[in-house]
C-alpha cells in the first residue's frame, strides 16, 4: 500500500504523507516515496509543491523511524541516511516547497519541515525537537537547517529539554510564515502557492538555490570537523544511546547514566 497520496493541479504538486497508523514516522519506505515523488515533480515542471499530512492530522510526523536507527557502533544520522537524502532533495528542489502543518512535528520532521520554503501552520501545532529523549547525536547538517531558523539560544532551550514550543512562539520566530484556522489552511495555503507559479519559475528556482548557497556557507576547518565527528561518535558508541533506543522500542523511560 502507498504510503503518500500524490496530487498535481495547475503546476501545484501536492504530497501527503498517509502513513497515519505510524503517525507518518519517516521511515525509509516513507521518505522513499517522497523523494519519487519529487522527482516525478522535477520532471513534470512542478512550480511549487505542498508536503502535508492528511486533513486534521492530530500529528503531522513523529519524526525519523526510531526502529531503523543503528543499534551502535554507526553513525545514526550519516551522509546517506534517508532523512539526509530527503533533506536535500527538498532544499535542491527548483520552486518552492511549502508545509501545510496540522498538529505535532516531532524530532527529525523539525528539521523536514524547516527544510521548507514556507510553513503555514494551524494554531494547534507545536514543534519539538527531541533527540536527547533517544540519546541521538545530531548531524552537522541537521543543527545547520535548524540554526538556519532558529536563534541559537532558542535552539539550546528546544534540545537540551526535548520539550515541544507553541506554534506562537514558533511564528514570533519566524520559523513560521503563517498561522491558520484548520477551515482555512489548505484555501490560504494553495492561494499562496498559486501567487509563487504566477512568477518566473527560472528566477525563482536561482534564487531558491542563491539563497540555499548562501545559508549554507560556513568556514569550517578539517580539523574542527574531525573534532565534531569525534564528539557525535562519543555518543552513539555510549551506552546511553543503545538505551534510548532500547527504552523507545519497549516503550519505557530510559535509564541515561552519562557514558
Amino acid at each position: 500500500m502507498a504510503l503518500i497520496i500524490t496530487e498535481t493541479q495547475d503546476a501545484i504538486g501536492t504530497i501527503v504523507m498517509n502513513h497515519t497508523a505510524r503517525r507518518n514516522a519517516l521511515s525509509e519506505a516513507l521518505i522513499g516515496e517522497i523523494t519519487l515523488a519529487l522527482d516525478a515533480f522535477r520532471e513534470q515542471s512542478m512550480r511549487a509543491v505542498v508536503l502535508r499530512a492528511p486533513a486534521g492530522a492530530k500529528v503531522w510526523s513523529a519524526g525519523h523511524d526510531v526502529g531503523e536507527l543503528p543499534t551502535g557502533g554507526r553513525d545514526p544520522l550519516g551522509w546517506s541516511d534517508p532523512l539526509r537524502v530527503l533533506i536535500r532533495a527538498i532544499q535542491e528542489y527548483p520552486a518552492p516547497v511549502l508545509a501545510l502543518i496540522e498538529g505535532g512535528v516531532w524530532g527529525g520532521a523539525c528539521e523536514l519541515a524547516m527544510a521548507c520554503d514556507i510553513l503555514v501552520a494551524t494554531p494547534e501545532a507545536t514543534f519539538a525537537i527531541t533527540p536527547a529523549k533517544l540519546g541521538v547525536p545530531y548531524n552537522l547538517g541537521g543543527l545547520l537547517t535548524v540554526l538556519n531558523m532558529i536563534p541559537l539560544p532558542v535552539a539550546k532551550e528546544m534540545l537540551f529539554t526535548a520539550q515541544p514550543i507553541p506554534v506562537a512562539q514558533a511564528l514570533n520566530l519566524g520559523v513560521v510564515n503563517y498561522v491558520r484556522p484548520a477551515d482555512q489552511i489548505e484555501t490560504f495555503v494553495y492561494a499562496l502557492a498559486a501567487q509563487m507559479v504566477a512568477n518566473s519559475p527560472l528566477s525563482i528556482s536561482v534564487m531558491k538555490e542563491e539563497l540555499r548557497l548562501l545559508s549554507s556557507a560556513r568556514s569550517i576547518t578539517p580539523d574542527l570537523f574531525e573534532r565534531i565527528q569525534g564528539l557525535r561518535r562519543v555518543v552513539y558508541d555510549s551506552h546511553d544511546y543503545h538505551e534510548g533506543i532500547t527504552a523507545f522500542s519497549e516503550k519505557r523511560k530510559p535509564r541515561f547514566l552519562g557514558r
